[in-house]
């Protein structure tokens, strides 16, 4: 796993370097905004993109706006000493993929790269459940050859319950893969996106994918002959 963390502070990327180096990853460190841009053009194989919002000579904001209006998509998390809500909102806008307020703590941080790292489909291969195709790595799905758009939790969902079709995927499973954890299991936040799922994968096309086992979990079902 190899990770860009642009940070001007230098004891602060210091300190990242070690700790991100322990928990497994490959770190590479530039302290500025003009670094970053550079060097990620130089090269596309990064996984995770830690980005500061002041950097010098080119803020974060500028950096990840120009990067995706380039079509890159390595996943972008947002570091910053800046909590107004319409900051945020701006650079998730810039296209940063998640925002992580300063100062934080360092296993939430570490719990973010982890899932942004998942959701970037690294190592991930598609799947194909009868004329459903799910692409991690395009980050695409597409019905019958028609692309359905999702937000980020929905596919991650799906993608979920496609690798493991024909299974019965626990609610506590999807908390810890898709949300890490930090919704409570009593939380109805996974009922609101399947149902944001089903309207938008089955719904249009006639079909019932997903199957509700209550007090247990769901399943995407396979296709007779298929797979």
């Amino acid at each position: 796993m190899r990770i860009l963390v642009a940070e001007d502070d230098v004891r602060l990327a210091a300190l990242l370097q070690e700790s991100l180096g322990e928990a497994g990853w490959r770190v590479e460190v530039v302290h500025n905004g003009r670094g970053a841009y550079d060097r990620l053009l130089g090269d596309t194989s990064f996984d995770v993109v830690l980005l500061d919002w002041m950097l010098p000579g080119m803020d974060g904001v500028t950096v990840a706006r120009r990067l995706r209006g380039i079509g890159m998509t390595t996943p972008i998390l947002m570091l910053t000493a800046r909590g107004d809500v319409r900051d945020r909102i701006d650079g998730l806008d810039a296209g940063a993929d998640d925002y992580l307020p300063k100062p934080f703590d360092l296993d939430e941080l570490l719990a973010r790269l982890r899932a942004l790292y998942r959701r970037g489909g690294f190592g991930e291969s598609p799947v194909q459940i009868g004329d459903l195709a799910v692409d991690p790595g395009a980050r695409r799905i597409a019905r019958g050859g028609v692309e359905i758009t999702l937000s980020t939790r929905e596919f991650d969902i799906l993608y979920l319950l496609a690798s493991h079709a024909g299974q019965v995927v626990s609610r506590l499973m999807i908390l810890d893969e898709v949300w890490d954890g930090e919704t409570d299991l009593r939380s109805n936040v996974i009922d609101v996106h399947l149902a944001s799922i089903r309207a938008k994968i089955d719904k249009p096309f006639g079909t019932d994918t997903i199957t509700t086992l209550r007090g247990v979990g769901y399943r995407l079902e396979v296709p007779v002959g298929a797979r």
